[in-house]
């Protein structure tokens, strides 16, 4: 028999026990653990697929089952062979998911402490009726805690009221407005042009990575499976594989800024505010010992005080003066060089792709 077999026949008599063991956990504790999963997973009221499904009726569930939903080959065999998820096979996957599905897209690397995985699965019941209705019998489950949601400032013009162009023959586009302009000039320069205002220290900093980042780029930066490394590889850009990290290869600390507060979470872009992203910037940079005190507080008024090792080894982009440009000449388009053109590297020698299913896509997770 599969091992997965034994769950589907399994769960109806673990019923008894289940409610037990999810009376005796604590579901709000969890939802403080979940958070190590949010950047992936979204549970509760309109809880939609991000990177990987969302979690509302979890328990009973067959394992890559559901339909909107891409999983890889590994997660869908494991359903078509039986897995489904109850207390027992999400707290075996929770502590080793890739162990337990051999092949999964998940990267996360599992829950070490068994309270945290039993206190997670608690708050996951919470939104799973089948388990509610072991754990609380006949009685009704109770409503789910309710989602906060942000609320944007009214424009000071609607799009409606934007003048209607007279150009082409639809008349289709429309002037940006101010608003919607400001809403994507999010950019960071070097010299601190574009940074928001606000501050966070290297100790809450610690906290968020921890809770957004970590799962992919590991505790200590050191990236986990073949996912980007962000501290150490002092001194290896004259190595054969040079380790290109934030205080081995970066140039300037706004594109740390920038790129976390444009990009990450992995999954859930943008959900950062101005003073987590001060906040994971600083303790990104007590990582790579750029900064040295836990108590370093990391602002828009501070930032420009922060060189990043190597930033003296880049140079302003000069193509413009390139003679190409700056004479006008007709640039080469065909047998420019001598000989046929040759291969020197492959991006997978480099070694810089995370692993992943050519068919689901890599970076996807279960």
């Amino acid at each position: 028999m599969s091992k997965f077999l034994k769950f589907t026949a399994s769960i109806v008599l673990l019923g008894a026990a289940w409610a037990t063991n999810a009376n005796a956990q604590d579901a709000d504790a969890g939802e403080k653990v979940f958070r190590k999963c949010a950047a992936c997973h979204a549970v509760g009221e309109g809880a939609k697929n991000k990177v990987g499904p969302e979690l509302n009726e979890i328990f009973g569930r067959v394992a890559g089952s559901l339909e909107d939903f891409k999983y890889s080959k590994a997660m869908t065999k494991a359903g078509e062979e039986g897995l489904v998820w109850d207390h027992d096979s999400l707290t075996e996957y929770l502590a080793k998911p890739r162990d337990y599905v051999k092949g999964t897209k998940m990267a996360f690397v599992g829950l070490k402490k068994d309270d945290e995985i039993a206190n997670v699965i608690a708050y996951l019941a919470t939104f799973s009726e089948s388990a509610e209705q072991a754990a609380a019998g006949p009685k009704s489950a109770p409503a789910a805690a309710p989602v906060e949601t942000a609320s944007a400032a009214e424009p000071a013009l609607k799009a409606a009221d934007a003048v209607i162009p007279e150009h082409g023959v639809y008349h289709l586009g429309r002037e940006a407005l101010p608003e919607e302009v400001a809403a994507w000039d999010i950019d960071v320069r070097p010299d601190g042009v574009g940074l928001p205002v606000g501050s966070g220290t290297v100790a809450d900093g610690g906290v968020l990575y921890d809770e957004n980042c970590a799962v992919c780029h590991g505790v200590f930066g050191e990236g986990e499976g073949r996912w980007p490394v962000l501290s150490g590889g002092f001194d290896t850009l004259t190595a054969d594989r040079p380790v290109k990290t934030i205080g081995s290869y970066w140039p300037f600390a706004s594109t740390i800024f920038d790129y976390v507060h444009r990009a990450m979470p992995f999954g859930n872009a943008r959900s950062l505010s101005a003073d987590q992203t001060y906040a994971i910037t600083a303790y990104l940079l007590y990582l790579n010992d750029i900064v040295t005190e836990e108590d370093f507080e990391l602002s828009n008024e501070t930032f420009s005080e922060i060189s990043l090792p190597n930033e003296e080894n880049f140079y302003p982009d000069d193509r413009l003066e390139e003679a190409n440009f700056a004479t006008n000449v007709e640039p080469c388009m065909e047998n420019c060089g001598d000989g046929p053109a040759e291969i020197v590297m492959r991006a997978r020698i480099l070694d810089v792709t995370p692993d992943g299913d050519e068919e689901n896509g890599a970076g996807g997770i279960d």
